[in-house]
């Protein structure tokens, strides 16, 4: 760990929370010094003789707590970041930023006027997949990007899930649910999004939960489960987006860029890393690129570790509140296109973040 450490207190110790702590452990420039939850004895299960468990309220007012990491459910999203910038804190979530646009607005305010930061999941493209593919695309490889598509379809979670009736509710469905990975992905490798136009539908009215004790239980479906569409990017790229649960097999690719000079395959952006692969004019199959930038061996935290060198240095950090607002933004949009039936622009932008260098280190990069 590097001589300069920034320290975080996780407000939130549900499962999520685990994964936080193993990543963290490893990375430079971060130390975690206390959990707290509404529920002291959860929050002190995870406690350490390093870590001290708290109340949120004790947490927030702690003066050795940096960064408070944020990963409540999604409904206090909002009221938590507030709390904790209240207190003076920076702050750092599980996606999504808010529930919607009406509730993320005062906090990106709030930051702004009182010099604090937002960092906001997901992380996932800091690793070597979706910044391997920047890098290609940013060196010219595939000429200049005029096209992309991005896929995510599954039968849905009530089939894994034992209690997924949150999936199907407002502020659920397959766009709001993993949309987040997809486009901010897109932003990153193709910038920000200016217009949007989709259809949606609802193969089911009802689904039936398969696994766990209230298996069998039958519940109403109440937003749509299957949207497609294009979202236009500034750049004049096109992406076209499907995102469904109401598939049960494909074999669609996840994301793909295709430019003047080239076609590029874009691993899961659920995932850190991945293979990243190029077909040109000249070479007509699908090739294998070489690592070309990310954060190796990343997993979720790295956004955390990213954001508090970005304090030490004085520098934008890449998984930022801005960045959030603007696809929590094109997503809300994207199904308010499908219900009014109408193209829709997309009111926020964001600069698109810097790329992370191949061999870079979250304490340096």
């Amino acid at each position: 760990m590097g001589e300069q450490v920034t320290r975080v207190g996780i407000v939130g110790t549900g499962v999520i929370s685990g994964t936080y702590l193993d990543h963290l452990a490893k990375l430079p420039g971060v130390d975690v010094v206390a959990v707290a939850d509404l529920d002291l004895p959860r929050a002190e299960a995870v406690a350490t003789d390093s870590i001290r468990a708290l109340t949120p309220d004790q947490l927030y007012a702690a003066d050795d707590v940096d960064i408070v990491l944020n990963l409540t459910i999604p409904a206090a999203h909002a009221a938590v970041h507030q709390a904790a910038m209240e207190a003076g804190k920076h702050v750092y979530g599980e996606k999504p930023l808010a529930m919607d646009r009406a509730e993320a607005e005062p906090l990106l305010k709030y930051a702004a006027a009182n010099d604090l930061r937002i960092g906001c999941a997901p992380d996932t493209v800091l690793g070597t997949g979706t910044q391997t593919a920047r890098a290609v695309i940013d060196r010219g490889d595939i000429g200049t990007p005029h096209a992309a598509t991005a896929f995510m379809v599954t039968p849905g979670h009530e089939l894994w899930h034992p209690a997924p009736e949150f999936y199907y509710q407002p502020g659920g469905g397959p766009v709001l649910d993993m949309g987040p990975y997809y486009v901010t992905s897109l932003v990153t490798l193709l910038g920000p999004v200016v217009r949007v136009t989709a259809r949606a539908g609802r193969a089911k009215q009802q689904r039936k939960i398969h696994t766990g004790p209230r298996a069998g239980t039958v519940f109403d479906v109440e937003v749509p489960t299957h949207v497609t569409g294009v979202l236009e990017h500034e750049s004049g790229a096109l992406t076209t987006v499907l995102m469904s649960f109401d598939v049960w097999a494909g074999r669609l690719p996840r994301i793909e860029v295709h430019g003047t000079d080239g076609s590029l395959s874009v691993p899961d952006p659920n995932g850190f890393d991945g293979t990243v692969e190029i077909v040109t004019p000249e070479q007509r199959e699908w090739t294998e690129v070489p690592v070309a930038g990310g954060y190796a061996g990343a997993g979720r935290g790295v956004g955390v570790a990213d954001m508090a060198r970005a304090l030490r240095t004085g520098e934008p950090h890449r998984a930022s509140g801005e960045l959030a607002y603007h696809v929590l933004d094109v997503l809300e949009s994207f199904v308010d296109s499908a219900v009014q039936d109408q193209p829709l622009d997309v009111a926020s932008t964001v600069t698109r973040p810097a790329a992370v260098p191949l061999g870079a280190s979250p304490e340096t990069a």
